[in-house]
């Protein structure tokens, strides 16, 4: 199969068209779950696609292990490729991570602020176009409102889509039936699209709600699920 195919054929066109599309430029979209449901890996799915689109993606880890980042990145796209018996696979691997860069910040330790001009310095002083913005491990439920604000202002200056793999750091957050945390709702207004990552054991899948997409808040189950063994998004 060649690459073309792969794309037309991946599963990320159904999630997409149950987001009438995908996230859009300047969106702030969430994946919210508890702990080990699968998020990060979800979170480089999206990312991966993006690649095999030719897009150009910024990763950003907030978990001190860029190489666990990075081995993620191999995995899902050894899993895709060896699924779909990818034509020239090496090759694309080594073409597609030019349009990648994998950063790495301590929420603790430096401010939203420095985090957002470090990523406008590599967008215009790098000539690095980024298409999306991946915070992977950002503690969103703790974060503040300004802080938020922020970010989802950076998303609009700058044209790009900025996703986030979120679980609530506290241990005693209440969790709705769609898996969403009661910690996330503050930021209700400035999400774009939240999904809820939910594992049911009875069927062995974790599903995939979305909960708010735009203005609708209308919780609806995605045309996808995650595969529990690869944490891929699935058909």
């Amino acid at each position: 199969m060649d690459i073309q195919e792969l794309n037309a054929l991946s599963p990320l066109r159904a999630f997409d068209e149950s987001l009438d599309g995908g996230l859009g430029k300047g969106n702030l979209g969430v994946l919210v779950s508890r702990h080990g449901i699968g998020k990060t890996a979800c979170l480089v799915h999206l990312a991966t696609d993006k690649l095999f689109r030719n897009e150009h993606i910024i990763h950003v880890s907030f978990s001190g292990n860029v190489e666990h980042v990075i081995n993620w990145y191999k995995e899902v796209f050894r899993q895709i490729s060896e699924d779909r018996s990818l034509e020239d696979a090496a090759e694309i691997y080594n073409e597609i991570l030019a349009n990648r860069v994998v950063m790495n910040f301590s929420q603790e330790n430096v401010t939203i602020d420095k985090v957002l001009a470090s990523l406008e310095t590599l967008i215009r002083q790098g000539s690095f176009n980024a298409d999306a913005v991946m915070f992977d491990g950002y503690k969103l439920t703790v974060a503040t409102e300004d802080d938020v604000r922020k970010i989802k202002q950076f998303a609009m200056d700058m044209r790009i889509e900025v996703w986030f793999s979120v679980s609530p750091v506290r241990p005693d957050v209440d969790f709705d039936d769609n898996g969403v945390p009661s910690t996330i709702l503050k930021y209700e207004e400035l999400i774009d699209v939240l999904i809820g990552l939910k594992y049911n054991e009875a069927m062995d899948k974790v599903f995939m709600t979305l909960v708010k997409d735009g203005d609708q808040l209308d919780p609806k189950p995605m045309r996808v699920t995650l595969d529990p063994k690869t944490m891929l998004i699935c058909d």
